[in-house]
């Protein structure tokens, strides 16, 4: 099995149930008008210096829309093509130049990505645009290409939705991962996100929800969805990602039996009922050329799992009938499964049993993260147990429900070093919103 391709399959699950959408691959700018050719475009003409003698052809009269100019000078041209990015200088005087389709990356470099939102109504306060919401869609899988889309949401503008992407393309074709800095959702307008060249405080900043698909309020004055039309009342809104190279040094899988099945083979996933063991494994190899040492193991339970104790195991060449761990640590700190040489790999397993504490009526998706942390990096895979709860249910739900308390995904990392113990992850029983998995289900981390 491809161990990258297995592993981005996992976490782009892991993404969906949280209800963060996943970016196509290629996607352009477009809306939700269902017209064909996308919405209706207008031009401005007999605009001055300040823009204040504009006329827009057609008329918009007291139609509402977002991002539909195709000549406005003050973005250069198609508002359509309304996301784009740069790279992070740390310099910004306006003479940066950005990137409207795609931009290739550079590892642990890190890039803005601007939004533009302009009403494009002329009449001002006379035609406001309800509910404003602003969202970025990041990509939760690595690849060599990633698209990043960004979204304006309208409740009373035609089309509701209009969004565009960027494509994000690695230097010579490495394997990627955009790690999203989070706090660094910057507004910035005329009146409440005034810029410090203009007065104000340098912009104002938007929750991280702005990457998940609830996305955040933007407003004019405040934070209130309400955004007057013309260009006065026209904002951008930024965000930072960071591009992370995979350190494909070594390779983890992590799979999942149900214990008393015919079938004893390990699996992506299974079925199971309340009071059944299952067994999960985690599967380890040094890819690198050299010997490394003090690789650490940890397992992320979910809520309604329970260690079994004294069933970890470990099997490698020295150990190949299995060793056991009586420390029961591999839940909690984690633990040391020694020094391995090119090509040397190692098998951890243990058991646990499907418990109730939050089950929800219908299908519920528990799902278990195994991490292996070399030196200072960490890779993670998942393998997930589905149990339909049908006791006390008078109606089960079609499709299958995450449980709140299941959403359980490392937000930090496990760092490694001689003798060191894995720590600085979420521990049993947390709860993450759809965001934190989200930030939760990044490959590696630095």
């Amino acid at each position: 099995m491809n161990k990258l391709i297995k592993s981005a399959s996992a976490v782009l699950a892991a993404a969906t149930i949280a209800g963060v959408n996943i970016a196509p691959a290629a996607l352009a700018w477009g809306d939700n008008s269902g017209k064909q050719g996308g919405r209706e475009t207008y031009t401005l003409k007999d605009c001055n210096s300040d823009y204040s003698k504009c006329t827009i052809t057609p008329s918009l009269g007291n139609k509402i829309t977002f991002n539909s100019i195709t000549n406005n000078p003050a973005i250069g041209g198609d508002e359509r093509d309304f996301v784009n990015a740069r790279e992070n200088t740390g310099v910004n005087d306006g003479k940066q130049t950005w990137q409207s389709h795609e931009i290739t990356v550079e590892d642990g470099k890190e890039y803005i990505i601007r939004l533009y939102a302009h009403n494009n109504n002329p009449n001002g306060t006379k035609a406001v645009a309800k509910n404003t919401t602003l969202h970025f869609t990041l990509p939760t899988t690595a690849g060599t290409e990633l698209s990043v889309q960004g979204s304006i949401d309208s409740s009373n503008a035609d089309p509701t939705r209009v969004y565009d992407d960027i494509v994000f393309k690695s230097k010579n074709g490495e394997t990627f991962y955009l790690d999203y800095i989070e706090g660094s959702a910057l507004y910035e307008n005329n009146s409440v996100g005034k810029s410090k060249a203009n007065g104000g405080n340098g912009g104002v900043t938007l929750s991280d929800d702005i990457i998940t698909s609830k996305g955040t309020l933007i407003g004019y004055d405040k934070l209130d969805g309400n955004i007057p039309g013309c260009f006065q009342y026209a904002s951008y809104t930024t965000i930072r990602v960071k591009a992370v190279y995979l350190n494909n040094s070594y390779t983890v899988e992590k799979t999942v039996r149900k214990i008393g099945d015919a079938d004893k083979t390990y699996k992506d996933s299974v079925d199971a009922n309340v009071g059944d063991t299952v067994e999960y494994q985690i599967y380890y190899k040094n890819t690198t050329g050299e010997h490394v040492d003090n690789v650490m193991v940890k397992d992320i339970l979910p809520n309604n799992m329970e260690y079994i104790a004294g069933s970890t195991k470990l099997y490698n060449t020295t150990n190949p009938n299995g060793i056991k761990n009586d420390d029961d640590t591999i839940t909690t700190t984690g633990i040391n499964i020694g020094g391995y040489n090119k090509d040397g790999d190692a098998y951890i397993r243990f058991r646990a049993k499907v418990v109730d504490k939050s089950m929800v009526c219908g299908t519920n998706k528990l799902v278990n993260w195994g991490q292996v942390g070399v030196g200072k990096t960490t890779l993670q895979d998942n393998a997930f147990v589905m149990v339909k709860k049908t006791e006390g249910c008078e109606k089960q739900p079609d499709n299958p429900t995450p449980n709140e308390d299941d959403k359980k995904t490392p937000t930090v990392m496990p760092s490694t070093g001689p003798g060191a113990i894995v720590a600085g992850v979420v521990g049993a029983g947390s709860i993450v919103t759809a965001l934190g998995y989200y930030l939760a289900s990044r490959k590696s981390l630095r």
